[in-house]
């Protein structure tokens, strides 16, 4: 049996090599992420290669405990350690009399995809998701389509910490050999394009490159490939759609080529970034906000679930109050918005970071960006006379920033973010003003969303699988004033912590 794991072991020694090694703070709020460390890094490792053992032992037995079928789908990302990583997790659920089903090379969407297919209860996906080389992690559940809340992660976290294993027997090992075939002709059969739509495919080099190209091309569209040849190094920036580099690089090509739109992905594949015919990066919560219009003019009275990270737009807007939309607002992360799109039995759920939940007939219900980007290319075929920039400029008008993340170590965040909920909370109960206006509202479900009088809001939270919090602010005026609710109140609020380090970009 393997000893409970340590918190802290160092590198390059006897005890490393000899002991399971697992920081507490890996275990994230709904699924699991670590600096595994890259060599040349001065970051000590949060990790090893037995804490990996270990965490499948406490997952297998978890399992069993839930009282679910001990059968359970892994893959892994296109990161050079990943593979070895699905291997020693491997080993742990083995050891807990787990039947593991490794679908190999896989996008996060494609292990989702193969507890259908499979009819498997549950999954283990190794992957970093849009987090730099260095970082490994895991994303897990045992309900499909659902993913792992803070009540399993607590449960995970107190066996694995603990050293609270059991082994048992049963263990074994398939190879399933197909599943990315499967899973791109699954995306590709919901769309049949009935024009020509001229697609640039971004892709990071991450592992959506092996899967996006092809799946579009098989809904009809013309596919310009842009970073999509696999490249663990990611030479060109990291595969996250949301970052600013990568919007600017796909902005570009959309330009160069003459496009209709640029479909961006990040490191699993299960995510989806947009850029418009014009080179205009469209947020995913504008995106959504687009689907939700077109969507809801065939599903009158559909509930749509969207993160606090969103535009506003959703509660004011006009189609979607004469379509009779029902909107919900709940706690940003995958799984959260995953479970409350299930839970209300919503047609589709948006997260402002490109998540996008469909449920049938539209999806299975988890987060897959080849089928939001199905999505997006449908709701152009079906508007054949106008651009997506035409639906774009059709929205309200709002001003939303980019997702701003400072520097804040795990151990510390949850504590500032509480202390700033109450600063914002006494603001409001004293008639405080924010750049002039009232506030009208203080929305604590995921830190503080501060609303104002005119419908502009600002939000602080602590990210859900990084040492940052997550600044957002939109204005319902304009760029200067959105800039200036950062730069004016967010930003030098924060400052007064000198726990908040830098911030990874600004507006």
């Amino acid at each position: 049996m393997l000893p409970a794991p340590r918190a802290s072991l160092s590198a390059n020694s006897l005890d490393f090599e000899s002991l399971p090694l697992v920081k507490p703070t890996g275990f994230r709020e709904y699924d699991a992420r670590w600096w595994f460390g890259i060599p040349g890094s001065a970051k000590a490792p949060e990790l090893n290669q037995l804490g990996v053992q270990a965490l499948g032992l406490g997952l297998g037995t978890l399992i069993h405990d839930m009282g679910v079928a001990p059968r359970i789908v892994t893959g892994h990302d296109f990161r050079f350690y990943s593979q070895s990583i699905k291997q020693a997790l491997t080993l742990g659920l083995m050891q807990a009399g787990i039947e593991v089903n490794d679908i190999g090379l896989a996008l996060s969407p494609t292990a989702y995809f193969a507890q259908f297919a499979l009819d498997i209860p549950c999954v283990a996906m190794v992957t970093a998701s849009h987090n730099e080389n260095g970082w490994t992690g895991v994303k897990m559940g045992a309900n499909k389509p659902l993913t792992f809340g803070p009540d399993e992660m607590g449960a995970l976290k107190d066996i694995v910490l603990g050293g609270k294993f059991k082994e048992r027997a049963g263990g074994a090992y398939k190879r399933v050999e197909g599943m990315r075939e499967r899973h791109i002709a699954d995306v590709a059969a919901r769309v049949r394009l009935s024009r020509p739509i001229k697609v640039i495919a971004a892709c990071g080099n991450g592992t959506a490159g092996a899967f996006a190209p092809e799946a579009l091309r098989r809904m009809g569209a013309e596919v310009i490939d842009l970073h999509t040849a696999l490249d663990w190094t990611f030479p060109h920036y990291n595969a996250n759609p949301e970052d600013s580099e990568m919007l600017h690089d796909m902005a570009a090509a959309v330009k160069a080529h003459g496009a209709d739109v640029a479909l961006g992905f990040d490191g699993d594949g299960d995510r989806c970034g947009v850029v418009d015919d014009e080179g205009e990066e469209i947020f995913a919560d504008k995106v959504g906000l687009m689907l939700a219009r077109d969507l809801s003019a065939q599903h009158k009275g559909a509930t749509f679930i969207v993160d606090v990270k969103s535009t506003g737009l959703y509660a004011v807007d006009p189609v979607l109050k004469a379509n009779g939309v029902k909107i919900d607002y709940w706690k940003t992360g995958h799984s959260y918005i995953k479970r409350r799109t299930t839970e209300l039995g919503a047609l589709a759920g948006f997260e402002k970071s490109g998540h996008f939940f469909f449920r049938e007939p539209l999806g299975l219900g988890y987060d897959d960006g080849l089928v939001a980007a199905s999505m997006v290319l449908a709701m152009l075929d079906r508007n054949p006379g106008k651009k997506l920039s035409d639906l774009r400029k059709a929205l309200p008008k709002s001003f939303t920033s980019l997702t701003m993340s400072p520097h804040c170590d795990d151990e510390k965040k949850y504590g500032i973010v509480d202390r700033v909920v109450a600063d914002y909370q006494k603001l409001a109960s004293e008639n405080g003003k924010i750049l002039g206006r009232s506030i009208r509202d203080v929305n604590t479900v995921n830190g503080a969303r501060v609303t104002l009088e005119d419908g502009s809001w600002v939000l602080v939270r602590a990210s859900s699988n990084k040492p940052e919090l997550v600044v957002v602010v939109e204005s319902m005026t304009s760029d200067e004033d959105m800039r200036a609710l950062f730069r004016e109140e967010a930003k030098p609020r924060l400052a007064r912590y000198p726990e908040v380090g830098a911030y990874n970009q600004e507006i």
